[in-house]
């Protein structure tokens, strides 16, 4: 399975001022680390998901997935900065710490709408934010491959949920 590690998210957020939905992971997988970018690993589902959603080209690199993320007003974090990790097992997560997600993202965007890809990531979150940030958040069908229950399909009509949110024009009361 692998060794037990300590690791640390060297990822910033993707988010500007125009975001309204968060999405959340729980940690980048060492793929993702490694390549410095959310969702890096090529067999995770999360890019080809988003382009399904607005029927898109899958964005195929940084700048692109920065731009779709920024036209569609969605931000990426994790809901972890720290944790001890058997390689990208979730399962394996051991003394988590959470990500500043108030300064990293809520102090910069108008968030409306929080989403946890995955059942650790809502769990951590549940446990770690929603009650100091104010915000539920919404658990999606994790898009890891290890998932392999849920077809691409599926998980595009799942996550047809972020595409509302995002689209949703906030009005000034």
């Amino acid at each position: 399975m692998g060794e037990q590690r300590r690791v640390q998210s060297p990822l910033d957020p993707v988010v500007d001022a125009q975001s309204r939905v968060l999405i959340l992971g729980t940690m980048p997988s060492p793929l993702s680390r490694e390549r410095g970018y959310h969702y890096a690993n090529p067999q995770n589902r999360f890019w080809r998901i988003l382009a399904a959603l607005w029927d898109e080209d899958l964005p195929a690199d940084v700048p692109a997935r920065r731009d779709f993320c920024a036209r569609h007003r969605i931000a990426l974090d994790d809901v972890l900065a720290s944790c001890t990790i058997v390689g990208a097992s979730d399962a394996s997560i051991r003394d988590p710490e959470p990500m500043d997600l108030r300064s990293r993202v809520l102090d910069v965007a108008p968030i409306a709408r929080v989403f946890c890809t995955g059942a650790t990531s809502h769990r951590l979150y549940g446990r770690l934010h929603e009650q100091r940030l104010g915000m539920p958040a919404t658990r999606l069908p994790s898009p890891s491959p290890a998932n392999a229950a849920w077809s691409l399909e599926r998980l595009v009509e799942a996550y047809q949920v972020v595409r509302e949110a995002a689209e949703d024009r906030l009005t000034e009361s």
